[in-house]
């Protein structure tokens, strides 16, 4: 009987079942791969479930890890940014008021008479294209909080802040690089302040340690005692934000 091309399977990993797909074919190497759809293994043709497990296995940190934390995959209906819809920024909800206006972005911080809380208003052109002003304007402001709390907690590090960008990811958060920084998704902007300080305190942690071993989670710690909570809440959190 022939092995199965594409198998699906499931492994313990640090005390939980994880499934994923095992995918043969005639590469040379065994490899990881994390997206939207979970875990697929990619091995050579005739390697054994043992040496797959055990591969899997010595990357269970970051398998682990990194399923916690990617973001969820989202809804297929984007939200339309329309005069009185609500987008949440750092946690709390803001109502859009949709006016006329040289494309201009102003956030009305207090409450307004008669209104249930702070106001983004879009102030468009004739034809003005209002989702890509909101999106700016939520990722200029993220870019400005984000590149503040790198400062912050390399200063607890006692490291000088790297470069700090966004990121559009579809399966992560957040990643460091010794080349080009930090980046951050965009979308952080939407949560509350404490989550974003975790998952900016984990980007920075790899400072020290470029991986996911018992030092950089001593790292983590030293900077986001409860990250292990936070992390719980960065995913229930992430599968209710919007579309946009």
């Amino acid at each position: 009987m022939s092995t199965p091309a594409v198998e699906s399977r499931e492994i313990e990993l640090a005390g939980q079942r994880v499934g994923y797909t095992l995918r043969r074919s005639v590469r040379k190497t065994l490899g990881l791969r994390i997206d939207h759809r979970g875990l697929t293994v990619g091995v050579p043709l005739r390697v054994g479930l043992g040496e797959v497990e055990s591969f899997i296995r010595k990357h269970a940190g970051w398998v682990v890890d990194t399923l916690q934390a990617r973001p969820a995959s989202p809804p297929a209906e984007p939200l339309a940014p329309c005069d009185g819809v609500e987008i949440p920024v750092l946690g709390k909800p803001w109502r859009l008021r949709l006016a006329r206006g040289g494309n201009r972005v102003v956030w009305h911080e207090g409450f307004e008479q008669g209104g249930s809380g702070p106001v983004l208003e879009l102030a468009l052109r004739s034809g003005g294209n209002a989702r890509g002003l909101l999106l700016k304007a939520l990722q200029q402001r993220g870019l400005e909080l984000f590149r503040n709390r790198v400062e912050e907690y390399c200063l607890r590090l006692g490291r000088p802040a790297p470069p700090v960008s966004l990121s559009s990811a579809r399966t992560r958060w957040g990643s460091c690089s010794s080349r080009s920084g930090i980046r951050l998704h965009w979308r952080l902007i939407h949560l509350p302040l404490p989550l974003i300080d975790y998952v900016v305190a984990h980007e920075v942690a790899h400072l020290v340690e470029m991986n996911h071993s018992p030092k950089f989670w001593s790292v983590v710690e030293t900077l986001y005692p409860d990250h292990a909570a936070a992390r719980r809440a960065l995913r229930q959190a992430g599968a209710a934000l919007p579309v946009l």
